[in-house]
């Protein structure tokens, strides 16, 4: 498996899942998570969504891409930051985990991951930078020439 780091707005990059920094109520909110509602169709992302009945933190969840060049979002809903000493690392590394898995069980070939807490969420952007490579870099490729970016808002 292949990590790309790059600067870039992830509903642009067309690979075959974007890895959304979801709520646990899968709403829209803002920053990233924004963004992906806004570029896959409000409406119908949201009603996707609602369908799945929320995501608890750690785990990932998929809905269609709708209107985005990737055929797949996998929701995934990452710690908040409260200090380092309340299992926000296990949580976040989980996020990446859980993400992974979801591409592997879609037998996709390409996913592309933001920098999953390090928003609005709080989590200090270097630790989770190394928790994202790390997680990335550690999970068994489930395809040969799988690609994996980590999508950096330029």
């Amino acid at each position: 498996m292949e990590l790309t780091i790059v600067h870039a707005d992830i509903v642009t990059l067309s690979v075959d899942a974007i890895v959304n920094a979801a709520n646990a109520a899968l709403r829209e909110g803002g920053g990233v998570c924004g963004a992906i509602f806004a570029a896959a169709g409000r409406a119908e992302l949201q009603a996707a969504c609602n369908v799945l009945g929320g995501c608890a933190t750690g785990e990932a969840v998929v809905t269609p891409g709708f209107r985005l060049p990737a055929r797949y979002i996998i929701h995934t809903v990452g710690p908040v930051w409260c200090g380092g000493n309340n299992g926000e690392e296990a949580l976040l590394r989980s996020c990446y985990r859980c993400s992974l898995a979801r591409a592997q069980a879609l037998e996709l070939s390409s996913v592309a991951f933001p920098l999953i807490s390090a928003g609005i969420y709080g989590y200090p952007w270097e630790a989770a930078q190394r928790v994202a490579s790390t997680e990335i870099k550690a999970y068994p490729a489930w395809r040969e020439g799988a690609q994996v970016t980590l999508a950096l808002y330029p």
